[in-house]
């Protein structure tokens, strides 16, 4: 075990709009960077997992339903740390907080329920820290956007203030894109004193992994080996980089609120029938075009481009992306000392110590906040 101090360790735990299970990191900050210790997943049932979904629209009992699947996700959370503490022979005791995300199924903070000119929009990420807190022992930091919202900002994304940290190369500018269930790139200046620029891109892998269960019973086009098979539709895809989202200047964030089923069900309406295959091909290259297009326009004198998240492991995903972007190095996290699997899990362990040092954790030139704020809330073991 370390010889860290007890408030040098945290647990991270990253549940994202995949819908994929959870990642969980165990991370040692005791010298000026840091340092993963161990790395545990827990996967979501597929009755589970279509609950999430369900509760990203409205829906009958809705209040009583996500209470459950609170609690559901908090047991889940609690077997991903205990592994953790497994795997790795640390006490819950030498742990000083655990960062958990809670899984995002309302994400609108551009909606005013006031004035227009008072923050009144909203982000809503299912959780219940208590319990987590009470099935592990360990102090829980939870609830991280809402005050970055209450501030005027996106509370999204959150990462690029911990990208800057864990891939800033003083002198170098280079960008940082973490292709979820949703995309979001990190744009970072050479000048270490300059304001970075972060926001969502558009679809990431929800789309992709939606589209490919419905049509091979598979979770997620592994290696992107299916959409490597067809061929892309124009007239799809044409329709597809149509959505205004895409348009609109940063700061700006989305989420399974727009790029969902019903929404790709709206683009295929009044096409010709077209292939399954040519369609998760379709879906892939939207993906990527997305991407590419937000990297040519907000990071232009990048020559590398990190890619973490699950995207990060679609071969096919990463192909196009490279072919998009030739005068850049497309390259996957790991090379860069961090496994794309680990990297937001990692993001939300360094979120928690923000919070337990008192110091901010969003950026206001991302977010478009007010300013810098502390997040998240506190809930002691």
């Amino acid at each position: 075990m370390s010889a860290a101090q007890p408030s040098d360790l945290y647990i991270g735990l990253m549940s994202g709009t995949s819908l994929d299970g959870v990642d969980g990191v165990l991370v040692d900050f005791s010298s000026n960077g840091l340092k993963v210790l161990g790395h545990a997943t827990g996967g979501f049932s597929d009755a589970f997992r279509a609950q999430l979904l369900a509760l990203n629209t409205p829906g009958d009992n809705e209040l009583h339903r996500a209470a459950l699947a609170a609690n559901t996700l908090a047991r889940s959370y609690a077997g991903v740390v205990q592994a953790l503490l497994k795997q790795t022979g640390v006490a819950a005791s030498a742990v000083r907080a655990i960062g958990a995300h809670g899984q995002t199924v309302r994400h609108r903070p551009q909606e005013f329920d006031t004035a227009p000119s008072q923050p009144g929009g909203y982000t809503l990420q299912i959780n219940n820290p208590a319990l987590l807190a009470e099935n592990t022992g360990i102090d829980v930091v939870a609830d991280f956007r809402t005050r970055d919202v209450a501030a005027g900002g996106q509370g999204a994304p959150l990462v690029p203030a911990f990208h800057r940290q864990v891939f800033g190369q003083p002198g170098q500018a280079l960008a940082v894109l973490n292709i979820g269930g949703i995309s979001n790139l990190s744009v970072l200046p050479a000048d270490a004193n300059a304001g970075m620029l972060g926001f969502d891109c558009g679809p990431g892998n929800a789309l992709m992994d939606y589209w490919c269960q419905q049509h091979t019973g598979q979770p997620f086009d592994r290696g992107g080996a299916w959409a490597a098979q067809g061929q892309v539709n124009p007239a799809l895809l044409a329709r597809l980089a149509a959505e205004p989202f895409l348009q609109k200047p940063p700061p700006k964030s989305t989420g399974r609120d727009l790029f969902n089923p019903a929404w790709l069900a709206q683009q295929l309406a009044s096409l010709a029938e077209i292939a399954a295959v040519d369609v998760q091909t379709t879906l892939t290259e939207f993906t990527a075009k997305a991407c590419c297009n937000c990297v040519s326009s907000y990071a232009k004198n990048s020559k590398q481009l990190i890619v973490c998240g699950g995207g990060a492991l679609n071969g096919e995903l990463m192909r196009r992306l490279q072919q998009g972007l030739p005068g850049v190095v497309v390259a996957s996290s790991d090379r860069h000392g961090l496994p794309p699997l680990e990297v937001e899990a990692a993001a939300f362990a360094w979120l928690a110590r923000q919070t337990m040092l008192r110091l901010p954790g969003n950026l206001a030139s991302v977010t478009g906040a007010k300013g810098e704020r502390v997040l998240g809330a506190v809930y002691p073991a």
